[in-house]
């Protein structure tokens, strides 16, 4: 009876310990889908560019877990690792599941490159990233 109580008791240990192994397992959560638009006028992969010449990129996001709620365009010139902040926006109401963006801008007036990297964010703080890199000449 004994051994049988102590069996019982080891069960319910290892149970337990199960149960509580498996409920600390992080949720894995997967950021929007993130996509750069193709096609005439647009530009959506590294390349070599003109100075002051205009440069348009189209960006799409859509929800896959979480509402999306803020979309960011940035840059780095020359290789630095700090970003500028070119544009930066609160998603609200359709755009949190659907996100369709053009942003257009001008190279610089020197030879370099720049860095430019287009973030879409949800609510759980999921991060999705296109980014292109131009060489100006």
């Amino acid at each position: 009876m004994k051994n049988i109580k102590t069996m019982m008791k080891t069960t319910l240990l290892f149970a337990a310990f199960g149960f509580l192994l498996s409920s600390c397992e992080k949720d894995e959560h997967i950021p929007p889908n993130v996509t750069l638009k193709t096609g005439n006028g647009y530009t959506s992969a590294d390349a070599t560019v003109g100075k002051n010449q205009a440069i348009m990129v189209g960006i799409t996001g859509e929800k896959v877990e979480d509402d999306m709620i803020k979309y960011n365009v940035s840059y780095a010139f020359d290789g630095a690792s700090a970003t500028t902040t070119y544009q930066d926006f609160s998603l609200s109401g359709s755009e949190q599941q659907h996100y369709d963006k053009d942003v257009t801008f001008s190279t610089r007036n020197q030879s370099g490159t720049e860095k430019w990297i287009f973030t879409i964010t949800d609510k759980d703080g999921n991060i999705a990233q296109k980014t292109i890199t131009l060489t100006v000449q």
